[in-house]
């Protein structure tokens, strides 16, 4: 290797490690259908694989450490409670192996995930068994036992560093002695000295490569992240690169301990360490820009670039453009979003787009900061308050280190509540079937999955600090070490637990194709219609009236009876969120997003009006169902998003499908930033657009593995695309197909 690498040689050359570590992972794990996270795996004589759910409920296989094995304080075997998950993971970091790759200026790479030793999950001691029934008739996502989804507020730890951290836990036990407190802060500094043995390890194996490293640029890089990391161990940050560092020590234990993806607004934080190193001639702007890159290869966490700080300023600054020239340089999938607002620079946006069409990796999103602080307002909270909010996750935001919130885990799906609506509606024979019957059964049962979900909510509350307390986010949040509380249990100042309604077009078009064949057009009868849903469009003339049910004009086509369901349920479920708190007092806040719920939700429900069979996958998100109408017009799925919004600072993404050869017609970049504006000047939230030829996505799809470098957006995340099961590729790609 030449001795005077630039830095995008070395850009280029962990770039290949980074897609190496992906195809390992995809041979060994199987599909990948969620964000990358940057996982690689442990040596391989080390590891057993198992099958799992991962933080967001998920069915997933995952790689363990055969070495460590955790303490049960449980005869179930599972453990529980603070103080032992702290000492758990405390001693599964004492034997995670140490991970340092001269070409990159940052040290560590995380391999396991600790929820994986998790069996069981939830303690079989707190019983919801006056809950579940409604969670299974339903089909919702309870958020129940689910991990992480707020938000901490990083500059904690770059104020206080591990030992700081440490010295407050020991102020503030000697104030809150409850037994409660005592076990909770025994876990939090378990978890510290875990952290602290693992920097060590690290910091040391830097310094034993360097001893034969014989490049004299790496063997100098060695040295110096040797001793960084040795600084780390106990003090906070003071540099630029030591900023990143320490941050992505932090990251890295969180995907560990809970697949914890928050990062916020990171050009606000990091400027402060960027203008002193800048002023003082220690740092330049390319290098500001590779540590970046350096730190995306290892964490891909959701992070939003500009925005308002709470005084209304724009917080845009050099930072915010060195992050999206980073991404530009990786070209991996990174979870970063472009804020477009009136106060913020135009050409944030522009350069944002120009990224999108040049590396097609689905990368940055964008994000409509004026409609979310504004529509968060509306939950009781001031301009100033609301403008702290960040993006930090696939449709959500959070207020960093006081609001728990629990976001993306709660799902109503509204296929499965209109399925269950329909056979009420059939079944009920005091009076004759009509679309004001099937409506209202519709909303009582909307109503019904909501008020399942905060139950849950309720118990969740009550009980998972003592099952898998958030020590990792406790430590970064405002209240916590104060109060010696959980997160989830009173540690912080605000609960809004966010819910979020899936399959809208579903169960929109169904209700359009009922009214326009049952009722209006008289094509079929209620009766007929139902038999043909119970056995799956089977029967003589079954496909023939699938296809009668699913040639409407659906939702998104434009002043269609669909786009008026779709508005009307929307607002139903809006309302049924925000008509009351939950039992115990704690606020709502509604959203629509699926994730990468699509084929499990689907494989909920039974046959729907629209022509959908038995276990097919849901419509995603807010979006129409693909191929909505024949022009695909961008403007008209613009329009029909953005109809829908709750509007409560919470989103309803608009997801696009792009031809690559937009960016080469004239003013091509000026469109879309255009179509990005509009949106959201009608009031939408968010937006993730693929960028993706047509021709090449139907290549991949055949022989993906010839294709390793593909990434495309797949909803809230970004994806190498050969890491998809061939069903949720198969998702994407009829959606690409169908809108291009």
């Amino acid at each position: 290797m030449k001795e005077n690498l630039t830095y995008q040689e070395r850009i280029s050359a962990l770039r290949e490690k980074k897609i190496e570590f992906t195809k390992a992972k995809r041979k060994l794990l199987g599909a990948i259908d969620m964000d990358d996270q940057a996982l690689i795996l442990p040596p391989e004589n080390s590891i057993k694989v198992i099958e799992t759910i991962n933080s967001s409920g998920v069915p997933v296989r995952d790689a363990l450490l055969k070495e460590f094995i955790p303490k049960s304080n449980h005869p179930s075997g599972g453990f529980f409670g603070a103080k032992i998950n702290g000492e758990n993971f405390r001693d599964l970091l004492k034997v995670h192996p140490a991970y340092i790759d001269p070409l990159s200026e940052l040290a560590g790479a995380y391999m396991v995930s600790f929820m994986s030793y998790r069996d069981p999950q939830w303690n079989p001691d707190f019983d919801y068994a006056d809950i579940k029934p409604d969670i299974e008739k339903y089909k919702v996502h309870s958020g129940l036992g689910t991990v992480n989804h707020f938000c901490q507020d990083l500059q904690i730890g770059f104020d206080l560093g591990w030992s700081g951290l440490k010295n407050k836990i020991e102020k503030f036990r000697k104030v809150n002695t409850s037994e409660k407190s005592t076990e909770f802060y025994d876990g939090l500094d378990a978890f510290i000295d875990g952290m602290q043995i693992w920097i060590k390890r690290s910091a040391e194996a830097a310094k034993e490569m360097a001893e034969t490293e014989t490049n004299p640029l790496l063997k100098e890089n060695l040295l110096e992240m040797a001793r960084i990391n040795e600084k780390l161990v106990n003090d906070p940050p003071e540099t630029y690169r030591e900023a990143l560092q320490w941050m992505l020590w932090y990251q890295m234990a969180g995907k560990m301990y809970s697949g914890s993806g928050s990062l916020g607004k990171i050009d606000k934080l990091l400027y402060p360490f960027y203008k002193k190193d800048k002023d003082a001639g220690s740092l330049t702007d390319e290098h500001a820009t590779f540590l970046l890159a350096c730190y995306f290869l290892r964490d891909t966490s959701y992070t939003q670039i500009g925005g308002p700080d709470a005084d209304g300023k724009e917080v845009t600054n050099p930072v915010s453009y060195f992050m999206l020239e980073a991404v530009h340089w990786l070209k991996i999938p990174v979870n970063v979003a472009v804020a477009v607002g009136n106060e913020i620079p135009k050409d944030l946006l522009m350069k944002g787009v120009e990224i999108l069409f040049n590396d097609k990796a689905g990368v940055p999103k964008f994000i409509g900061v004026d409609n979310t602080i504004s529509g968060f307002t509306k939950n009781g909270f001031s301009y100033e308050i609301s403008r702290t909010r960040g993006y930090c996750g696939c449709n959500w935001y959070a207020l960093p280190g006081i609001e728990f919130c629990l976001n993306d885990c709660t799902k109503v799906n509204l296929a499965a509540v209109f399925e269950i609506a329909f056979d009420d509606m059939m079944n009920d024979k005091s009076s004759e079937h009509s679309m004001e019957k099937l409506w209202k059964y519709f909303s009582f049962h909307n109503q019904k999955a909501v008020d399942t979900i905060a139950r849950a909510l309720d118990y969740h509350y009550d009980h998972m600090y003592m099952v898998f307390p958030e020590l990792h986010l406790d430590l970064l949040c405002h209240g916590t070490i104060e109060k010696g509380l959980d997160a989830s249990n009173g540690g912080v100042e605000y609960y809004n637990f966010g819910i979020d309604a899936a399959s809208l077009a579903t169960a929109a078009d169904s209700f359009a194709a009922v009214e326009q064949r049952v009722v209006n057009e008289k094509r079929v009868t209620w009766d007929e219609l139902y038999g043909y849903l119970k056995n799956n469009w089977s029967g003589s003339d079954g496909e023939k009236t699938r296809l009668m049910m699913k040639n409407i004009q659906r939702y998104g086509y434009g002043d269609s009876i669909a786009d008026k369901y779709a508005l009307k349920i929307s607002n139903d479920f809006t309302h049924s969120v925000k008509s009351k708190k939950t039992p115990k007092g704690l606020n709502l806040i509604p959203g629509i997003f699926s994730w990468a719920t699509q084929l499990m939700m689907g494989n909920d429900v039974g046959a729907t009006p629209n022509g959908r069979h038995i276990k097919a996958p849901v419509s995603h998100g807010a979006n129409p169902e693909a191929g909505f109408r024949k022009d695909g017009a961008l403007t008209a799925l613009s329009s029909a998003v953005a109809s829908v919004q709750p509007g409560y600072g919470n989103a309803a993404p608009l997801q696009l499908e792009m031809d690559p050869g937009i960016s080469k017609d004239e003013g091509g970049l000026e469109l879309v930033s255009n179509l990005i504006k509009t949106h959201f000047d009608l009031g939408g939230t968010q937006i993730n657009i693929n960028v993706v030829d047509k021709e090449r996505i139907l290549a991949a799809h055949k022989n993906p593995e010839l294709y390793p470098d593909l990434v495309v957006r797949v909803t809230g995340f970004s994806a190498f695309f050969s890491s998809l099961s061939p069903e949720f590729r198969q998702l994407v790609v009829d959606r690409i197909i169908a809108e291009s």
